[in-house]
């Protein structure tokens, strides 16, 4: 589905009238909440007795007073309005980060500790490098040529100011862009 119309959404929380009222706002934006394949998956942490799912199909966004571990793409507080709700689904399925200013322990849409914005890629890429693969094994996975790796390594060590994969990667661990 594109931006400018609705997302396909899964909820997860396990209280029924929350799921009710996130449906509501989520319909008046003219999304569509699915079980199938999303496009972005909502998590209301505050209300689940589960973690965050680890394998997201889709990009997430968690509503919680606490910042999750698993660095979901967006974070905002439970009682965020239908727009902010809206406003942030939308963001993290073109890529974004989202980070709501009222939810404690983040730092609104600037990256943490200075950290630079990267691109989805780029995060990719620098997981992988936190895995110890390759720029060969890089591409088969991500279905890119070596050539391409190459150019976002290139694009993510300026970024980082990085000289090498460790720096990098220990410099995106305390960022939180990524986890081992």
């Amino acid at each position: 589905m594109s931006v400018t119309g609705g997302l396909r959404v899964r909820v997860h929380t396990a209280d029924p009238v929350r799921r009710r009222g996130l449906a509501a706002m989520l319909e008046a934006a003219g999304h569509v909440l699915t079980d199938d394949t999303p496009d972005v998956e909502l998590c209301d942490l505050d209300r689940m007795s589960l973690p965050m799912p680890k394998e997201a199909e889709a990009p997430v966004v968690a509503l919680t007073l606490v910042s999750p571990a698993g660095a979901p793409a967006g974070v905002l507080a439970p009682d965020a309005t239908a727009e902010q709700l809206d406003a942030a689904l939308r963001a993290v399925f073109a890529g974004l980060l989202v980070r709501s200013t009222a939810a404690p322990d983040t730092k609104g849409f600037a990256p943490a500790d200075d950290m630079p914005l990267l691109t989805p890629r780029e995060r990719e890429i620098l997981g992988l490098i936190g895995e110890g693969l390759s720029n060969k094994a890089m591409a088969r996975r991500l279905g890119i040529s070596v050539h391409t790796v190459k150019f976002h390594l290139e694009a993510l060590f300026t970024k980082l100011d990085a000289t090498s994969r460790a720096e990098a990667v220990a410099k995106g661990l305390r960022g939180g862009v990524i986890e081992l």
